[in-house]
């Protein structure tokens, strides 16, 4: 990232297509490869999913937790990448008539965000027959997308730079490393990945694009239109909380007392906040973009909206 953000915008754009043409893979020939989940492995890493910190749990229901999490984890990138391939088209009108090589990084974006989508409905499909009936997701993509779309797209893109650093942070430093991992998941992520690595440069050239037009006011506004998308994924992430929760004690094996049942529900929130929201919020180069767009008071309202998701 470093290293590719101090050469032109225009030959960003063109190292992009050629990324992109490099790392082009195929989900049955090069991810799926003719496998099943196997129900007797980790599907999400204890960095990710937390679970140490499930302390009254076996380790087999830790793994269990593992797999409920690693189920939502590809549905959850499944919701959001609907909306982040409509914004991609959306920016790319800019180009339309004008620079043909940014035109075609976003459209091979956009490419690739639809064959991710398709990567996720298969995923749902292959992990749901190896685990126990009764699993919920209940947010439509479309829905999701088209109360994402109305904000300004300054809050869309940020939440989408935040959303593809995340990406790579969680590969990189906790999914790659796990040798005790679903091989097959961790080649969906390895997968999804290479590609996630040239759009997160995309996003973040479009988004400082965007924001040099802006005035002082729309940006001020935007600020907090960022603030109520992260609240909105928050309230997604407290309702799937509560489903896997329960979904976790109705498929244990066992009875799952009122006051253990609420803490593993604390806990899946916890995980859950932690991966979608605090990993990004705190990744280094997001922290960096953004301070560079904003004020220090625009900052702090930031800061202390995160707080409140502690």
């Amino acid at each position: 990232m470093n290293a590719i953000s101090r050469i032109s915008s225009s030959d960003r754009y063109a190292w992009c297509i050629r990324a992109s043409k490099s790392v082009r893979w195929d989900i049955d020939l090069d991810v799926i490869r003719g496998r099943a989940f196997d129900a007797s492995q980790k599907y999400l890493p204890d960095g990710l999913s937390l679970v140490p910190k499930f302390t009254t749990l076996s380790e087999d229901e830790k793994r269990f937790v593992s797999q409920i999490q690693g189920r939502t984890y590809a549905n959850v990138f499944g919701l959001v990448e609907r909306f982040i391939n409509a914004k991609v088209l959306e920016v790319s009108r800019d180009y339309w008539l004008g620079d043909q090589v940014a035109l075609e990084a976003l459209v091979r974006f956009s490419d690739e965000e639809l064959k991710h989508q398709a990567l996720f409905r298969l995923i749902e499909e292959m992990v749901g027959a190896a685990m126990p009936a009764g699993y919920r997701f209940d947010f439509d993509p479309g829905a999701v997308a088209g109360v994402v779309l109305g904000k300004s797209t300054w809050a869309v893109l940020a939440l989408t730079l935040d959303i593809e650093l995340f990406t790579q942070l969680h590969y990189r430093h906790s999914i790659d490393p796990d040798a005790q991992l679903s091989p097959l998941f961790k080649d969906v992520f390895l997968f999804h990945w290479k590609e996630e690595s040239q759009h997160a440069i995309l996003d973040e050239m479009e988004w400082v694009r965007h924001d040099a037009g802006l005035t002082a006011g729309e940006r001020d506004k935007a600020v907090d239109e960022f603030i109520e998308l992260v609240a909105a994924v928050d309230g997604i992430l407290q309702a799937q909380a509560v489903a896997d929760a329960r979904y976790f004690a109705a498929n244990c094996g066992r009875a799952v007392g009122a006051e253990e049942a609420t803490a593993i529900e604390a806990g899946f929130l916890e995980a859950y906040r932690w991966q979608y929201i605090h990993s990004g919020a705190r990744h280094p180069h997001f922290g960096k973009v953004l301070t560079s767009l904003i004020t220090e008071d625009q900052g702090m309202r930031i800061q202390a909206a995160l707080a409140t998701l502690e």
